[in-house]
């Protein structure tokens, strides 16, 4: 296999499709070794009086969304005691417990996270953004395609911006779809590219890897988050690199790795990292 690990996948516990044994058997029959489920850890004060939380009500995954690290941590604790009983049960595939984790840039929220690691100590931490806050309120990618071009560039500003501050913190094992805005065709434009090698420079002064997010394929045609121009100046930088599938339904385990890796090549990656290098990681900030 290109890779024998997946570890950015969800569950239908958070906003996922399948249960943890439906996605750990379909990792199994893809060949992997190890499974890694990642789902999201969303906590700011606001984020319930987000747009996008009444979807996920109506959907049937609100519980994704946490308005204090207590409520993170209730559902996180029976979480992660549910795939060590899976462990159990499944000797032959390693199971390891993550969290793709919103990163908020605030001395507040780091405190609460820490606080909250410390509890659960998950096997490894993907840093994300989905959101940025302005105002004291929480705005996701969705919202600045709705926003005035003038509010929408300060909100891609604030973006990029937490992409590096992410980077910076020192708590992630990688960092998640870097060009997520590109899902709403945000961001594409020439001038964003100074902006975005700043965060490929902040990624390499902090010994970090990124992902290939595969779900790209799908959800914008014919390339994955991040797109090749970013991808070009990761291999520039040298920067490791690691495939996710973002696996929401057991339909997308494993998902375009095939053509991600080629893209990969074609455009100069060479360092692939590997599971035990993504594990060594040392989260000395905590």
């Amino acid at each position: 296999m290109i890779q024998d690990f997946t570890l950015h996948t969800h569950t239908n516990e958070f906003d996922g499709r399948n249960t943890a044994a439906e996605m750990i058997e379909a990792a199994r029959a893809s060949g992997f070794k190890t499974i890694g489920i990642s789902n999201h850890f969303i906590v700011h004060p606001t984020i319930k009086q987000n747009p996008l939380y009444e979807a996920a009500v109506r959907g049937g995954y609100g519980q994704m969304y946490s308005s204090d690290f207590d409520e993170a941590l209730s559902r996180f604790v029976p979480h992660y005691e549910e795939l060590a009983r899976l462990q159990d049960k499944n000797p032959d595939i390693r199971i390891l417990r993550g969290m793709e984790v919103d990163y908020f840039p605030t001395d507040q929220w780091r405190d609460g996270f820490e606080r909250v690691y410390n509890i659960l100590r998950p096997d490894y931490l993907i840093g994300s953004a989905h959101f940025v806050e302005q105002g004291g309120a929480v705005y996701n990618v969705h919202d600045m395609a709705k926003a005035t071009p003038d509010v929408r560039d300060q909100m891609l500003e604030q973006y990029w911006a937490n992409i590096i501050k992410l980077a910076q913190s020192g708590l992630f094992n990688w960092l998640a779809h870097l060009d997520l805005p590109k899902k709403r065709g945000l961001g594409m434009e020439s001038k964003w590219a100074g902006v975005k090698e700043e965060a490929i420079v902040a990624i390499v002064n902090a010994k970090n890897a990124i992902e290939i997010n595969t779900s790209g394929y799908k959800q914008v045609g014919d390339q994955p988050y991040p797109g090749p121009d970013i991808i070009k100046m990761v291999a520039v930088y040298r920067v490791p690199v690691l495939l996710s599938d973002d696996a929401h339904h057991i339909s997308q385990i494993a998902a375009s790795f095939e053509t991600a890796y080629d893209m990969a090549r074609q455009n100069g990656i060479k360092n692939f990292t590997n599971l035990q290098k993504i594990l060594d990681f040392s989260k000395k900030s905590l």
